[in-house]
């Protein structure tokens, strides 16, 4: 069974800008948070795959850290079935190590085993390391379908 095009688009409203979706739950919705707080870009060098936290296969070259975009829409557009950064997403730059990224996430954590939400290929793959500053660009998606 597939989810509705609407109730997917709701869905990414409320997790990636903290939107409500109405009809749904108690007798005024689903409700967003109180404080949207933050989710949180991460870098992999191969599919962290569906069981996988945000730790699995996580990128570690010296100097990465997980990047956090605010949930709302000056963090995140939201168009139908699909999500994307509204800036462009610059991780911090390599001071050394190395390595190849094949794979781009987003979650609940700025550090640690957090809730990987969505993961996906990305291309072309990427070299990081020292001199090397990463970025994800508002071309990176993530989809309910």
């Amino acid at each position: 069974m597939s989810k509705s095009d609407s109730w997917e688009n709701a869905l990414l409203l409320l997790l990636f800008q903290n939107a409500n979706a109405a009809n749904i739950g108690d007798a005024t919705g689903l409700r967003g948070s109180t404080t949207a707080g933050s989710l949180f870009f991460s870098l992999h060098t191969s599919d962290p795959g569906e069981a996988g936290s945000q730790t699995t296969n996580e990128t570690s070259y010296t100097s990465y850290a997980r990047v956090g975009v605010a949930r709302s829409s000056s963090g995140f557009d939201v168009s139908g079935s699909t999500a994307n950064p509204h800036s462009t997403v610059a991780f911090p730059a390599g001071t050394g190590g190395s390595g190849t990224i094949t794979f781009g996430g987003i979650g609940t954590a700025s550090s640690g085993a957090g809730v990987l939400l969505y993961s996906g290929a990305v291309s072309p793959n990427f070299a990081v390391g020292s001199g090397v500053t990463p970025q994800l660009t508002t071309a990176s998606t993530f989809t309910e379908d």
